[in-house]
């Protein structure tokens, strides 16, 4: 039900109004209100679909109506109703925010009732885009707000990533400086220790021999970790450059494995190689490629009890080569496998872990793979052993 004031203070006029509407095809509800303060009484205490309202009022004019219920924010369809000759004025009210306006002497119900649906359906659609604009508006000042709080979250990551950075690039320092002191003293202690097992080995007691031997063999553990170190550091200073040079990766793999065997046969494993491939000439960094073979091949023995320890050389492409390296040890669980190359992870960190190192050895390998434009996999399963394999292009 529509509900429509009529504001005229000629009670003829009114009637007449009314009378057209009522005889319309609407479902109406009317009040009349015949002076400008009696209206404005009305538009304050109830909500209209639409308002006819006479332009010539007593006291104040329908201009001034209309600009005064405009100057609230009550957007309500106003209809004027003029007199005749009045077409001029009725343009200027439409100017002031007059919806529409009829000439008296036409009124009759069909014109009413099609000004009426015109006007309120014209409101209706004026309200939605008002009501989406406000939306709108209310959803852009939100993406603001955000946007902004975006901005001060990556302005806040970026002075924390400068700090890591500068952090990252301090500890690299000091890893650097303090490996390097460190290896002073140590090569000193290997060097007189071993002077001493050399040349007074005869005279020593097998408790004091077994001493000495001890601080040797502790000394040559400590400077591998410390070398370690120093490599690792240099990596994340960008600091280690590659030295490509052609070598025989078959004789490079022998000579590594010639070189662990002995701890192989210490636990009674076997330590077997395997060569499929055409050539065996590549151009890399020879000591690097030894000392991914070193860490691959010596934690496969560690990690081994049983069974042996396999290496194999494959050509899968003409330019690309795998070498993998296989045991029959421990394995490693399916969940600690994506932590395996991350600097000092162990999966046992507790001090009575079995197996000692640093940590560093994964980490330093995958880092040397990647420099030498390979790629390192790793298959395993807890309790049946691992498999480490590295792709390595045949020219750097």
């Amino acid at each position: 039900m529509l509900k429509v004031l009529i504001v005229d203070d000629d009670e003829v006029d009114r009637m007449a109004v009314r009378r057209s509407l009522n005889t319309s095809d609407m479902n109406i509800t009317l009040l009349e209100a015949s002076d400008y303060l009696e209206a404005m009484d009305f538009l304050e205490d109830t909500s209209f679909d639409c308002v006819f309202l006479d332009y010539r009022l007593p006291g104040k004019d329908g201009l001034a109506l209309i600009q005064e219920i405009r100057a609230t924010g009550n957007k309500v369809p106003l209809v004027v109703l003029t007199g005749q000759g009045d077409e001029q004025i009725a343009v200027e009210l439409m100017k002031a925010g007059a919806s529409d306006y009829i000439t008296k002497s036409r009124i009759n119900s069909e014109l009413l009732s099609k000004t009426i649906k015109n006007v309120v359906r014209i409101y209706k659609a004026e309200s939605q885009i008002e009501l989406f604009n406000k939306q709108l508006i209310e959803t852009n000042e939100q993406l603001k707000r955000k946007n902004e709080e975006l901005e001060e979250k990556q302005r806040q990551i970026h002075l924390q990533n400068i700090k890591l950075l500068e952090a990252a690039e301090l500890k690299s320092k000091f890893l650097a400086t303090m490996s390097h002191e460190l290896r002073t003293p140590l090569n000193a202690i290997m060097a007189f220790s071993q002077m001493l097992i050399r040349k007074t080995k005869e005279k020593l007691s097998a408790s004091e021999a077994d001493m000495l031997e001890r601080v040797y063999n502790n000394g040559k553990n400590l400077l591998a970790l410390i070398n370690d170190i120093l490599d690792l550091s240099k990596i994340e200073a960008g600091g280690l450059q590659l030295s490509p040079e052609e070598f025989d990766i078959a004789q490079l793999v022998k000579m590594t494995t010639d070189e662990l065997r002995a701890l192989a046969e210490q636990k009674q494993i076997s330590l077997n190689i395997f060569l499929n491939i055409q050539s065996y000439k590549i151009i890399n960094d020879r000591t690097r490629v030894r000392q991914v073979l070193v860490n691959l091949i010596s934690n496969a023995i560690k990690f081994t009890e049983t069974g042996g320890v396999t290496i194999q050389i494959n050509e899968i492409y003409p330019d690309r080569l795998v070498i993998a390296v296989k045991d029959t040890g421990i394995g490693i669980a399916s969940e600690d496998l994506r932590h395996i190359f991350e600097p000092f992870r162990q999966i046992n960190q507790s001090n009575s872990r079995p197996y000692q190192g640093t940590g560093l050895g994964l980490a330093i390998t995958d880092s040397l793979v990647k420099m030498m434009n390979g790629c390192i996999y790793v298959k395993s399963e807890l309790g049946n052993g691992s498999e480490f394999s590295f792709e390595l292009p045949r020219s750097l």
